[in-house]
């Protein structure tokens, strides 16, 4: 067998492989984990399976620069690299359609995935693969087919001869302008932008594809904003600016649907999506209520006074939360991890949290009421701590007495409504119950207490987009509704995992302290969180980590700073 000085072999040495190994135990496909190197790449079997019903086999690919020859303007900053590593994943998942090997694709999100990255022109590709055995026998014939045979195909299918060249730069110029619009937001004094021709219905709530039949959407001209963009040149549409903005009108009109394209903002999208130029400002934060979930020493005194059992409400916890005390919580984590954004839907948001109007004050006196409302909070806490807010409100009208603008939806229309919602203002008829926002108390958790190990064995899962199976605990992530894929998950598990092993989380740092080392070491090497695990992930946003660690109900919080 052909071997080099190294142990490596060359691939052609792989076939034969597997027709020797046809028909022998299934356990032998151990044989052929290694190097196996092809003309311009090398394939490494990381992992091979010990039985048919196990987990996926791991591959490896690496392909030089020289073999795919892809100009330098298709991968010179590091979003043009991600983009064409996701037009390239999405080249592979047809290539590979029908196939035993797996790649981690994604949907209508650009994200920074494991799966492929794009380093000074290189390659390097991570899949699965389900080797093949039938009554746990290797079936080296079907094995062969596919990494002999598929796997090439698809390599070859990378190279830039067999590539559309304009689909390239059209993809990767789309994403590179996204990406230029978002970094303006904070000087322009946006908190998002939302561009004319968007189109923000999707297909279904298990569709995120764009509505066939949608309305595109136009900005009113009050709100209207032209950005200059390096590919697109001069684009408009509406500017939301920072400080607290209501997005109102009747029911089944839009609203929430222009809230949820905000909240996916963070994210930049394909071409053709339709939300490719509706971006966020990258620290925006969907908050909700949360029924049950878990509190860990978080300071809710801005939202909850003096409870009758006396506990101490800028040290909170409880096992089970309210949806006021829950969103309260969730609330002040955000801010602690770096929220600049906030986005409040209230058909998800805890009505006592939100409001309390002038008869229910007269009724309960306030000495009898712990909550203090979101309402009297909102502007302090733009004023003072330079977070804005942007909600969906359709029942309460106390909050047009606060709102800096409001973007009236009408049948999908978007108006500018700021003067007859300022006309409407009301003579104080309900009081203010705050005068501020408090700071935020920062919390410093225990690197015990977050144990990824479950009967000696890590056990680090992705649960789909909702469940993070986290050592002995299952974290509930339903209610953080900025993860849209599961490969985000994986990533957060991992995220946790590097905090802990690599002494990010010491029990002396803050938590934003962490997430700010998390970033570094990101932004340092995108591989960052392999730590030997050799599944896909998607590298997760600090805020979703952020929400992940409050939820762990094994954490402790080892200190509150001021």
């Amino acid at each position: 067998m052909a071997r080099d000085r190294g142990g490596r072999q060359a691939f052609g040495e792989l076939g034969r492989r597997l027709t020797q190994l046809d028909g022998q135990s299934y356990g032998r496909y151990k044989s052929l984990q290694g190097d196996w190197d092809g003309d311009g790449f090398t394939v490494t079997v990381q992992k091979a399976q010990t039985d048919p019903f196990a987990p996926a086999s791991r591959i490896e690919v690496r392909v030089d620069a020289g073999h795919l020859a892809y100009p330098e303007s298709w991968w010179s900053t590091p979003v043009r690299a991600r983009a064409l590593a996701d037009f390239l994943l999405r080249v592979l998942g047809k290539q590979l359609r029908g196939s035993l090997l797996r790649v981690d694709v994604g949907g209508q999100q650009v994200l920074d995935r494991s799966a492929l990255r794009v380093h000074r022109g290189a390659v390097t590709l991570r899949l699965g693969i389900d080797l093949p055995g039938p009554r746990r026998r290797i079936d080296g014939r079907g094995a062969r087919r596919a990494l002999c045979e598929q796997l090439p195909r698809a390599i070859e299918a990378l190279r830039r001869d067999a590539l559309d060249a304009d689909a390239v730069e059209e993809f990767v110029d789309s994403v590179e302008d996204t990406d230029a619009l978002r970094r303006q937001l904070s000087d322009l004094g946006l908190v998002a932008f939302v561009a004319d021709g968007a189109m923000l219905a999707r297909r279904s709530g298990t569709d995120d594809r764009p509505l066939a039949d949608g309305v595109p959407f136009t900005s009113p001209e009050s709100l209207r904003t032209t950005v200059q963009l390096p590919h697109r040149g001069a684009v408009s549409g509406m500017g939301i600016a920072e400080g607290v903005t209501l997005i109102v009108g009747g029911g089944f009109h839009g609203k929430s649907t222009l809230l949820r394209a905000l909240e996916r903002g963070v994210y930049d999208h394909v071409p053709g999506d339709g939300r490719e130029l509706v971006v966020s400002r990258s620290a925006t934060v969907k908050v909700r209520a949360e029924d049950g979930r878990s509190v860990q020493r978080v300071d809710v005194s801005a939202f909850v006074g003096e409870l009758p059992t006396g506990a101490d409400t800028r040290d909170f916890s409880t096992s089970n939360a309210s949806g006021s005390t829950s969103q309260a919580a969730t609330t002040i984590e955000a801010i602690e991890a770096g929220a600049e954004v906030l986005l409040i839907d209230e058909d998800t948001a805890a009505t006592n949290l939100m409001i309390r109007d002038a008869r229910m004050q007269e009724l309960v006196a306030k000495g009898n009421e712990p909550l203090t409302p979101f309402v009297d909070l909102v502007r302090p806490l733009y004023s003072q701590h330079g977070v804005s807010t942007v909600l969906v409100m359709g029942g309460s009208g106390d909050y047009l007495d606060v709102a800096d603008r409001v973007v009236m939806m009408a049948a999908y229309h978007p108006e500018d409504a700021t003067e007859r919602a300022v006309a409407l203002r009301a003579p104080q008829s309900r009081a203010v119950e705050a005068d501020g926002f408090p700071a935020i108390r920062h919390r410093v958790c225990d690197p015990r207490s977050l144990a990824a190990e479950r009967k000696g064995r890590r056990m680090v899962k992705a649960r789909g987009i909702d469940t993070l199976t986290y050592g002995e605990t299952d974290i509930d992530l339903r209610s953080v509704e900025q993860i849209v894929d599961v490969g985000q998950v994986a990533g957060i598990g991992q995220a946790l995992t590097h905090g802990v092993e690599s002494g990010l989380i010491d029990g002396k740092r803050t938590v934003a302290e962490f997430l700010d080392l998390l970033e570094r070491d990101l932004a340092e090497n995108a591989d960052a969180l392999r730590h030997g695990f050799l599944g896909d992930y998607v590298v997760p946003r600090r805020f979703e980590v952020a929400a992940a660690l409050a939820r762990l109900r094994d954490l402790r919080v080892a200190d509150l700073r001021e």
